[in-house]
């Protein structure tokens, strides 16, 4: 397979140690080491009682980046920069945890005097910083910010066995879990469900979505732009992390546009191709790329984003990429804003928590079935399915927001935008994929397949998500919002 092969500059946060089990983003998350290859320097027996807490160890920070409602435009590109530098010291905090076995376990305290304690002085400089650009760009930063500058040391989530072999002498994880050439990163068989276990409509899937009523708009586009036939991958990510190479830290498919990276401007977009079939719409909208863990060795295999970082084995394209947009229930919709920037679901959401959870998998012939933590097991004759639909309320100023989420929103319960919200086209991504069944047997997994991700989100499946930037032209996002408030089905 290719890749964007634009000739990008690299920050500060793309310097990591390539070979790093896991690296932090948006200046929070966990740190994950994988210490086995060292469990034996020291005393086996001594070693043996401790060996759960000691081999995998992680740094708990907070999102720092989550946490900035009110960032001018003007001052937007110093704070990114400011989040990537602290990336880049949650990485290097890392490395030390994963080098310093030995002095660990002379120690007690050599972690919180050696690494969490430098950490948090670092990241508080930082964010002075941010607080200091934020109110000199004309707003006003949170005085409380320096809560979020200390970081803590915790055992991992998945310890691994006794002294770090499994029953049949391979690496493991305490779960079954193999390493698939991630550091065993996930994700284990713990992540799977037989789709046939998931209970009909338990997922309401239903909020933002046409409804028949006098007062809905129940009408839908839809937009055919391929499957990514051009091979359009890299690890940015324009929205969540502009001018930073390497910025989102697992690859990515793109459909519609095609000068989609980093260092892309409104305007690059705006003069780039676009593989939709319809011309005027050069959106860009991408997500993670579906990985099966078989030991192929991809085009990414030794670069960060890719193998070095714990996204490993075989990307799986989708057979089918439906991108739809529909109604709202109790009112008609509005046009979207051209160059609107949505992301729905949280990459993070396995450390950051569930709230901005969205994605959800189910199988084909059983899409009544969905189910938003867990990766499906399809029978026979049956495919993998994504679904993600994107928030269809606006709050009809900006096109982005701080924290890239508050300028727009879900629907209430009864379908209706929060105050001072309007409805416009909800976007809906279903992708499909031939994935050959995993087996699940005895705790464990063989050949998974997972999302693209940061490693020390494990590759969990809640922390799948979807990026849309809107770059139809005027003519066609008004033909889009007439089919959807006449009722008309088009493409």
């Amino acid at each position: 397979m290719g890749r964007n092969t634009r000739k990008r500059r690299t920050p500060l946060a793309a310097k990591a140690v390539a070979g790093a089990a896991a690296l932090a983003v948006g200046g929070g998350g966990l740190v994950w080491a994988n210490f086995h290859a060292s469990a034996h320097e020291e005393n086996p027996a001594h070693n043996r009682t401790r060996s759960a807490a000691a081999q995998v160890a992680t740094i708990d920070c907070p999102d720092v980046g989550q946490e900035l409602s009110d960032v001018p435009d003007r001052a937007r590109g110093e704070v990114d920069g400011e989040l990537a530098t602290m990336d880049s010291q949650i990485t290097e905090a890392y490395k030390r945890l994963a080098t310093t076995r030995r002095a660990q376990a002379g120690d007690p305290r050599f972690v919180e005097n050696t690494i969490l304690g430098p950490l948090k002085d670092r990241r508080k400089a930082i964010i002075d910083r941010i607080q200091l650009e934020i109110n000199r760009a004309g707003g006003r930063a949170d005085d409380d910010l320096d809560r979020l500058a200390g970081c803590q040391g915790q055992p991992a989530e998945q310890p691994q066995n006794g002294d770090g072999q499994d029953g049949d002498g391979q690496n493991g994880d305490g779960q079954g879990q193999a390493d698939n050439g991630n550091g065993a990163a996930g994700p284990f068989a713990e992540d799977f469900v037989d789709i046939k276990d998931v209970r009909p409509n338990s997922r309401d899937l239903e909020n933002g979505l046409a409804a028949d009523g006098d007062g809905g708009s129940t009408g839908s586009f839809t937009t055919k732009c391929g499957v990514n036939e051009n091979n359009l991958f890299n690890s940015d990510n324009l929205i969540v992390a502009p001018g930073v190479d390497n910025g989102a830290h697992h690859t990515h498919d793109y459909v519609g546009n095609q000068d989609n990276d980093a260092f892309s401007s409104d305007e690059d977009l705006a003069n780039a191709g676009t593989s939709c079939q319809n011309q005027g719409d050069k959106s860009t909208y991408y997500w993670p790329v579906l990985r099966l863990q078989d030991g192929t060795q991809e085009f990414d295999a030794g670069d960060l984003g890719g193998g070095a970082e714990g996204n490993v084995g075989r990307i799986l394209k989708a057979d089918e990429a439906e991108i739809r947009f529909v109604g709202n229930k109790q009112s008609d919709v509005v046009a979207m804003p051209r160059f609107l920037r949505i992301i729905t679901g949280d990459a993070k959401a396995f450390t950051n928590g569930v709230a901005n959870a969205n994605s959800s998998f189910s199988c084909t012939g059983f899409e009544d079935r969905q189910v938003t933590d867990k990766y499906v097991l399809c029978p026979e004759g049956s495919r993998v399915v994504r679904t993600s639909n994107f928030q269809s309320c606006w709050d009809g100023q900006n096109i982005d927001s701080a924290n890239h989420r508050d300028h727009v929103a879900f629907v209430r319960d009864d379908g209706s935008c929060p105050d001072g919200f309007r409805a416009i086209p909800q976007l809906q991504v279903r992708l499909v994929y031939d994935v050959p069944t995993p087996t699940v047997e005895n705790g464990r997994v063989q050949d998974p397949y997972a999302v693209d991700g940061f490693p020390e989100q494990l590759h969990k499946p809640i922390t799948d998500h979807n990026d849309f930037i809107n770059v139809m032209d005027e003519d066609l996002m008004n033909e889009v919002v007439d089919c959807i408030n006449s009722g008309e089905d088009c493409q």
